[in-house]
This record gives C-alpha cells, structure tokens and sequence, in this order.
C-alpha cells in the first residue's frame, strides 16, 4: 500500500461488521490524508453474525438488521466513510448475477484506486469466499480487464485482500502491513461500536499489536504501536524500483 495520499478506497465486506475489524485503519488513513472511502456491506449478518442479539426474547430478522444497520453507519461515520448495504443475506450470502451486476455498478460508479476484500477461502465462515469471489468477479467486470469495452469500464483498481480470522487457514500471507498507530483511536472507536460482536474487540486489538511487532522488525521502525495486514492480490506495476 502506497505512502498515504489521498486515494479512492472501495472496501467490501461480507458482514457489516467485517470491515472494522479487518480494514478500519486502512479506512481512516484514506479519509485523514483527504481521500475517500466507500464500504460495501454484502449483507447485515443477520443470521450467522448476530448471536448475542438472538439471544433477546422476541427478536425478529428485521430488528436485527436495524441494530447491525446502526451499528455500520456508525462506525464508518467515525472512519469518515460512506457505506452501501446490498442485503443479500448470510449464512448461506448468495451472490447471484443481479447481486455481482449490483456490486459492479457501485464498483463503476465509486471508481476506486484501491479495492479491499476478503481473502480467497475461509474454512470456517461460508460468506467470506463468496465475497471474495464476488469482489474479484466485480472489479474484473467493471475495469474491463484494461481495454476497451462495449461497456462503462473503469482503470483497474489495486486489488489487496485484508487479514482473515484466521489467516494460517485461510491461505493468507501477508505482503503489506500498513502502520495505523496515528488513527489507532479512531479504529478502537470504530470496533467499539459494534455491540453486537462485542467480543471480537480484544481480538482485534490484540492482532493489531502483533502485526504492528512484524512492521517494526520488518522496516525498523520503532514507532509503530498498531497496523494491518493486507495481501496484494495482482501484481502492482511501478516505474522505478
């Protein structure tokens, strides 16, 4: 991931929650260096994502969907992002061709430099490969593989893959860790919003600790207390090395 500039971020998340924990620091660096950032949340993770909320007598699918709503719109209001639901539904997320001609449509229309998603597999979550193939699918529909098109095309954004839960089953190796230690407050913020998975919080703090460990041996430098992980899905092109 490139120093920070102002960029045009697309982030999309199976759940609306997957976002905070796994890209919300790459999220606000964009927004505090003047970029922008959309978030694509796939579904509300309303069935599979939201077992604290089930446990509350008389809950219905839809005030669920409202409390995870809420709790999306706030923490991305924090990271200065604008979010977008699809309501596709989880556990199973089905991602038809009018939901990827959907997800493509946002993808044009937002035009990013930088595209965020799931990593490839997860063996323990049923959404998070369908939306990593969707994400792929959708950037590579909407730039068109680079060339003319009969079709509204975009340049092909950057595409990284942000860290699964559990990245040594997911096929996950990272090759960018982005030092977050100066929006730090607003990702814990961010986390701390989302009451209903409450208990990924420490996780989450506990990985950006260990990640930011890796960034300093890495690069030697001593003053990053927090990062994230990322892997570069296809390859970047430069002009100098």
């Amino acid at each position: 991931m490139p120093p920070p500039s102002a960029r045009n971020f697309l982030v999309v998340s199976a759940h609306s929650a997957d976002f905070v924990w796994r890209a919300a620091g790459a999220i606000a660096t964009t927004t505090a260096n003047g970029g922008t950032a959309t978030v694509v949340s796939l579904s509300f993770g309303e069935r599979g994502e939201s077992g604290e909320l089930w446990k509350e007598a008389g809950q219905t699918v839809e005030k669920v969907k409202a409390i995870r709503r809420a709790e999306a719109e706030n923490a991305a209001g924090i990271l200065g992002a604008e979010v977008v639901f699809l309501d596709r539904g989880d556990y199973p997320l089905e991602m038809s061709g009018a939901a990827i001609d959907e997800l493509t449509d946002v993808m044009r229309d937002v035009a990013p430099d930088v595209v965020l998603g799931h990593a490839r597999q997860d063996p323990f979550n049923p959404d998070h490969g369908v939306a990593s193939e969707a994400t792929i699918r959708a950037r590579q529909l909407a730039s068109g593989a680079g060339v003319a098109s009969g079709f509204r095309t975009i340049t092909p954004p950057a595409l990284l893959l942000f860290e699964p839960h559990q990245p040594e089953l997911c096929g996950f190796v990272p090759t960018t860790f982005l030092d977050i230690t100066p929006v730090w407050e607003q990702k814990l913020a961010a986390m701390e919003a989302m009451g209903a998975q409450d208990y990924l919080r420490q996780y989450y703090v506990e990985r950006a600790g260990h990640r930011a460990n890796h960034a300093r041996r890495i690069s030697g430098r001593s003053d990053i207390r927090y990062a994230e992980a990322f892997q570069r899905d296809i390859p970047q092109v430069v002009d100098a090395l």
